[in-house]
């Protein structure tokens, strides 16, 4: 992960997109800290243990966006993070899962697969409450 340029959406979610220009350290929006002379595992490591819900994604992914909408349908909006192709190799070999992964309080979840089971099982919004991820 070479430069990350965060931009924030509505309800505080955050998009976190490769860019060059961010390859200088520039950082904007205050959900993510980048340290360039941090490697990608130990990156992923800390925003995953620093953010109470993290999902793993490629841009345009359709799964992920319903994992958005469900979540943000319960009050929670993650901090989302998109990859690029070369990128998703070293995420998705640093989270032992594939993407779309989902991160509930440091643990992993899993895909849309995971989260709906969570939620169909009436889970979800208990764990939610367990790692403090409802806004407000």
């Amino acid at each position: 992960m070479q430069g990350v340029r965060c931009r924030p959406l509505a309800g505080g979610e955050v998009v976190a997109v490769a860019a060059a220009a961010a390859a200088a350290g520039k950082r904007r929006g205050a959900a993510l800290s980048i340290d360039g002379a941090e490697p990608p595992e130990k990156w992923i490591e800390r925003l995953i243990g620093e953010n109470p819900v993290v999902i793993f994604s490629r841009r345009g992914c359709c799964m992920c966006h319903v994992m958005k909408r469900l979540l943000a349908t319960v009050g929670v909006h993650p901090t989302v993070i998109e990859l690029e192709e070369a990128e998703e190799t070293a995420a998705a070999a640093s989270a032992a899962v594939g993407l779309p992964a989902l991160f509930i309080g440091g643990a992993p979840v899993g895909g849309l697969e995971g989260l709906m089971g969570l939620h169909l099982s009436g889970l979800l919004v208990p764990r939610l409450q367990a790692v403090g991820a409802f806004c407000g």
